[in-house]
């Protein structure tokens, strides 16, 4: 089956398509760098380095010799930072400025649905959107186009760790089809754990993988803080009062920076800012250091031999897989679309 990623990235959605059995003909993009190591990854994939408002569905057909209706599945993830209550504060400022400066990019995604009239459709975002008077409208309109738009059907608010992904990480999932719903995938009974996922890695600094490798640069203050951290877990609340910083001692703000991550849990949330403890829980179980670009890619289920363009240093490469889609949580859910269209005898 074939499929078109909009809002590409570097790739992570396409991964896990490839791995549900799908051939990947196209995706868009206006990041340059995410760009580049999507096409290292998937370089058989024909990608648009362009910003989503400027291309025409009409432009697409025709590169890649599709017929209105002959795509089997369009996903994607649009720019999703005017829900994310991360973005905002944890949901303290006002969000309009935020959504209004993403340009209804939802609303993008359906001008390509219109002009592609795929078989399918995969949407994912932030929880965020769930509640946003915006997905009803996006909904009513896949109606209109003939595809099955029941709220209840079409939409799951998910923790991908229940999926074989080592994260805690609620994200929207919307899935439907031209001939009914599509079914979610169904949970699975063990998690995979920090422990499970990198304590078989080799030794970070030497291990010969350039995401694993890249070196920290720490104060001595913060250095004797992270080895004062308790092993497994512990977090900046176990630290002397002489050891904190006075931004700290008030426990004020987000309490997980400078903590330590579990052994047998799952990581935390990944975000861009996934290699410094200071934007959450991201030290090693047990090394005193942060989680390694390598890590935090695994925590996300990219294989471990993903590449990620370093042209921009490590701060572009955790962005990119920060706001990366698990592949495995991807794959688990895209294997129901292709039954689906197979049940409904659109395959």
């Amino acid at each position: 089956m074939k499929a078109i990623d909009l809002f590409c990235g570097c790739g992570g959605l396409t991964e896990g398509l490839r791995n549900a059995g799908y051939e990947v003909i196209g995706a868009v993009d206006n990041e340059p760098i995410a760009v580049k190591s999507y096409r290292i990854n998937h370089p058989d994939v024909y990608v648009w380095e362009a910003d989503i408002k400027t291309m025409e569905g009409g432009e697409v057909r025709r590169k890649l010799k599709l017929k209105v209706g002959e795509l089997d599945l369009l996903a994607g993830c649009p720019p999703c930072q005017g829900f994310s209550r991360l973005t905002t504060r944890n949901g303290s400022i006002d969000t309009g400025k935020l959504r209004r400066s993403k340009n209804e990019l939802l609303f993008e995604f359906l001008r390509f649905v219109k002009a592609l009239r795929p078989k399918a459709i995969m949407l994912e975002n932030v929880p965020g959107l769930y509640d946003d008077s915006r997905l009803r409208r996006f909904l009513k309109s896949l109606g209109k186009l003939g595809y099955h738009c029941e709220f209840e059907d079409v939409v799951r608010v998910l923790n991908v760790a229940a999926y074989g992904v080592p994260q805690r990480r609620r994200r929207l999932i919307l899935m439907t089809s031209l001939g009914g719903p599509v079914s979610f995938a169904e949970p699975l009974e063990q998690r995979l754990t920090v422990r499970k996922t990198i304590d078989k890695l080799l030794p970070a600094g030497c291990s010969g993988d350039p995401l694993h490798d890249l070196p920290e640069k720490r104060t001595a203050a913060m250095m004797e803080r992270i080895r004062a951290t308790k092993a497994d877990g512990g977090s900046r609340a176990d630290l002397p009062a002489e050891l904190q910083p006075e931004c700290h001692r008030q426990q004020t703000g987000f309490k997980d920076v400078y903590g330590r991550m579990k052994w047998d849990d799952v990581s935390p949330t990944m975000t861009g800012g996934c290699h410094n403890p200071s934007k959450g829980r991201f030290l090693h179980p047990v090394e005193h250091r942060a989680i390694t670009l390598r890590e935090a890619a695994l925590f996300q289920s990219f294989p471990p031999n993903y590449h990620f363009c370093l042209d921009r240093g490590k701060e572009s490469v955790a962005l990119m897989i920060g706001n990366a889609l698990p592949p495995v949580f991807i794959e688990a859910h895209a294997v129901h679309i292709s039954e689906a269209l197979r049940r409904y005898k659109l395959a």
